[in-house]
């Protein structure tokens, strides 16, 4: 069994014992997050919903993302993961939310966001937590090491620890 699968495994354990949901919100992994997570078999009974919210217009339009926002701060920030962790978990239902918005590579990186640059964020009920992560790799293992932070941080709060903020 991959990494990835494995803390989609070990997140579903403690996902189940706490009969609890997830619901994912992803913008540079594309779906990645939901995709480790149904791998696992049983999976419906812990995870809820996935939105893939690739455009600003739908990170808007699919979890309420305050379009200003993105003029304020830009997409990939403390700010927009925070709001889409609190749209996924509005409109899902689901009590944990994971969301992530990066710079995956080749192209898209600045100064102050460089190619690597992902923002994770975590909604458990009401708390929230949010962390910059700068991964090196190519475009495949920025998207695959922001896949594996979601997960961990998502056990974390699983397990009443709270990831180490940005």
């Amino acid at each position: 069994m991959d990494e990835l699968t494995q803390l989609a495994a070990d997140l579903g354990k403690r996902l189940q014992a706490l009969q609890h949901q997830v619901s994912t919100a992803e913008s540079c992994t594309g779906g990645g997050i939901a995709e480790a997570i149904t791998r696992i078999p049983g999976s419906s009974a812990w995870f809820e919903a996935g939105y893939v919210t690739y455009s600003n217009a739908q990170k808007t339009r699919q979890l309420q993302v305050p379009q200003a926002l993105f003029g304020r701060v830009g997409a990939v920030s403390r700010e927009v993961v925070e709001a889409m962790v609190r749209g996924a978990q509005h409109n899902s239902g689901a009590y944990f939310s994971v969301a992530v918005s990066g710079v995956a590579g080749p192209d898209g990186g600045s100064a102050d966001k460089p190619v690597g640059t992902v923002w994770v964020g975590w909604g458990a009920g009401e708390q929230m937590v949010a962390r910059r992560h700068q991964f090196d790799g190519d475009r495949d293992e920025v998207r695959r090491q922001t896949v594996k932070a979601a997960l961990e941080g998502l056990i974390q709060l699983s397990d009443g620890e709270i990831p180490i903020q940005g």
